[in-house]
């Protein structure tokens, strides 16, 4: 088999023994994302395949699942960032366009994805070097160039000028296709067989003092790793006011503080999403330094002097009066540490986050007509909007058709779907946990979760989850031992009185939202909701980890792992409502039933309340910060009811 991304060169036994050293050392760059991979039970290291955070140190792209409409061109622009060789394998994946076709397709099962990975290793060994390499030419990595004024980026030609505002010559740069935002973001180039050209970073790079750098001019093949120092990702570093400063020297510009950061609001973004939320950009610099601003040779002789005031003239108030130019910081669809598939831009005030927004353009974001369809494979259906939790949305599905049936579950039936809801809400809180230890830069933490997660997913029997339950207990405890934590979490991401949240945010801030509180079967199971005073990061930390063990508990007692087989059938036409407390909160559901067929459906969900809530928890906190208060909230794009 040919590798479909194998590096042009003759044949040689240089290349053959560079080949089979490299089939040996095969990294893996995952998407939508590693939290995507886990809940689906996919032990990608366990395989042999260690997951990277970018592209660009990656051998393998990993494609988990079905990729949906809006994360497919994502995709594909860290397929076209992987220096080459580099190889495709589908975990499930079904239709993969417009990547190539996968060079391995195997099924989401260990042995399936052993085997899947010891071929790939021979496709890479024996043909990651060839004459015949093949060009990846796809309309998301097209670019074009466009002129762009370096004081005012929103200023933006498609042909050479000067700047209406301040008279300065547009210097050009490359700029997206593919249906992305034609303003300030862009450099995508053609993929070359030789695999040399650079391409956007769908995912981050480091964000280093005084403006946002991409770190994109390096040779793809050659990039190291970001400081990760506290935070973990992004390079992130922090000196407060010290972001606030840009460098104007050679331009006559002196003193103080410098209110027009040379990236403007489009900056040198940081995460994979353009302005639009739909394709990941970067700009491209070339002609552009940024300490003596060489702006690639431009004749300035017969402007004359700005004065700082005619150039923030206009511009944003920061919140200490000064006027100054905000940046734009963009994070995912595949950002290491949020959900796989959120798309979200801080704009910047300094390092302040200003503003938040998210995006919208998210193809995995549940469209309710989906649902639509026979009752037979209802619960189905329901089960695919969001893959973080599937049964529970699965179980929404089944309460709905049995209301609308006016039929009700046996007690044993009951006690069983209530024992797969809990181990399925401490995989999912598992799941959060290595995700948020990945951001905060504590490797031990994720490996611990992570571990946990897949040996709860894996548990075929009760028994075998409660054995599980200890080892949940030395994880609390070694998180709550965990030096400086404390410090690190509390006051972030604080909501205040008032807020309309539920799931473990609400029970973080002492309020008692809890749908199981109200069920017979809960009851009768001793259930009482966990509720912890703090209403911040540390808070909704502590109050998952308690309720991963009480889950573990409650499985014991249940003494049932799966959802039971079959749901019953609508006689006619009929509505049936239902609400289920899924880790993320409550969710409800109201169903329309007719001939047999599910024809309209009411969906609320807990990520749709949260999404209102991003802006809150980020609003005037340091970006590093902010990240944490995003991720505390454990929003799901995937359940986003569009």
């Amino acid at each position: 088999m040919t590798a479909t991304g194998r590096r042009e060169a003759r044949s040689s036994w240089l290349g053959r023994l560079m080949a089979r050293a490299g089939a040996r050392e095969l990294s893996a760059f995952v998407v939508p994302g590693p939290d995507i991979a886990r809940a689906r039970g996919v032990d990608l290291p366990a395989a042999g395949l260690p997951v990277v955070d970018t592209p660009r140190h990656a051998s393998v792209l990993v494609l988990v699942g079905e990729v949906p409409a809006g994360l497919k061109n994502a995709a594909a622009v860290a397929y076209a960032q992987m220096p080459r060789p580099r190889v495709i394998l589908a975990v499930g994946a079904g239709d993969v366009s417009p990547l190539p076709e996968p060079d391995v397709s195997v099924s989401p099962d260990r042995d399936a994805l052993a085997g899947g990975v010891a071929e790939l290793r021979r496709t890479f060994a024996e043909n990651a070097f060839g004459s015949d390499a093949v060009d990846f030419d796809v309309e998301a990595v097209r670019s074009r160039t466009e002129y762009v004024c370096p004081m005012h980026p929103e200023v933006v030609l498609d042909e050479p000028g000067s700047c209406p505002i301040c008279g300065m010559d547009l210097v050009p740069r490359e700029a997206a296709m593919g249906g992305m935002d034609p303003g300030p973001h862009g450099a995508m180039g053609h993929d070359d067989p030789g695999g040399e050209r650079d391409e956007p970073d769908p995912v981050h790079e480091g964000m280093e003092h005084g403006h946002m750098h991409h770190g994109l001019h390096a040779d793809s093949g050659n990039r190291e790793p970001a400081d990760h120092g506290e935070i973990g990702h992004a390079g992130m570093e922090h000196e407060g006011a010290a972001e606030k400063r840009g460098s104007h020297e050679g331009m006559g510009h002196s003193g103080g503080r410098n209110t027009a950061e040379h990236e403007g609001r489009s900056g040198e973004q940081a995460g994979v999403m353009d302005r639009g939320g739909t394709d990941p950009g970067t700009i491209d610099h070339s002609g552009m330094g940024h300490g003596g601003m060489d702006h690639g040779g431009m004749d300035h002789g017969d402007m004359g002097f700005m004065s700082m005031a005619a150039m923030t003239e206009g511009t944003p108030r920061s919140s200490d009066g000064l006027q100054m130019e905000w940046v734009d910081a963009p994070f995912g669809p595949l950002f290491p540490g949020l959900p796989g598939g959120l798309a979200l831009t801080f704009i910047l005030d300094g390092d302040t986050v200003a503003k938040t927004q998210l995006g919208g353009g998210i193809g995995g974001w549940a469209p309710v007509e989906s649902l639509a369809g026979p009752v037979d494979g209802f619960a189905g259906r329901a089960a695919r909007l969001n893959p973080l939790s599937p049964v529970a949305y699965r179980l929404l599905a089944i309460l709905a058709v049995e209301d609308a049936a006016g039929v009700a579950p046996d007690e044993r039936t009951s006690l069983a779907r209530a024992g797969a809801l809990e181990r399925e809400r401490a995989a999912s809180h598992l799941g959060w946990l290595a995700s948020f230890g990945h951001l905060l830069g504590y490797a031990w933490l994720e490996g611990r979760a992570a571990r946990l997660q897949l040996a709860l997913l894996g548990a075929t029997d009760a028994g075998r989850v409660a054995r599980l339950a200890s080892e949940a207990r030395g994880l609390r405890r070694g998180v709550e031992r965990t030096p400086l934590l404390r410090r690190k979490l509390a006051g972030l991401g604080g909501l205040g009185d008032g807020t309309d949240v539920g799931g473990p945010v609400a029970r973080a801030a002492g309020k008692v939202a809890d749908a199981r509180a109200d069920d017979e079967v809960y009851r009768s199971l001793g259930f009482e909701p966990v509720v912890l005073q703090g209403d911040d990061a540390l808070s909704r930390l502590r109050v998952r980890l308690a309720e991963i063990e009480q889950s573990l508990g409650l499985v014991r007692r249940t003494g049932s792992v799966a959802l039971p087989d079959g749901a019953p059938q609508v006689p006619g036409s009929g509505t049936g409502t239902a609400a289920v407390e899924t880790p993320r909160g409550a969710a409800t559901l109201r169903a329309t039933f007719e001939g047999g067929e599910m024809v309209g459906a009411q969906l609320d969900t807990p990520s749709t309340r949260y999404v209102a809530l991003v802006g809150a928890v980020a609003g005037q906190q340091e970006f590093a910060n902010a990240l944490i208060g995003v991720a505390s909230l454990d929003l799901s794009p995937w359940e986003v009811v569009r």
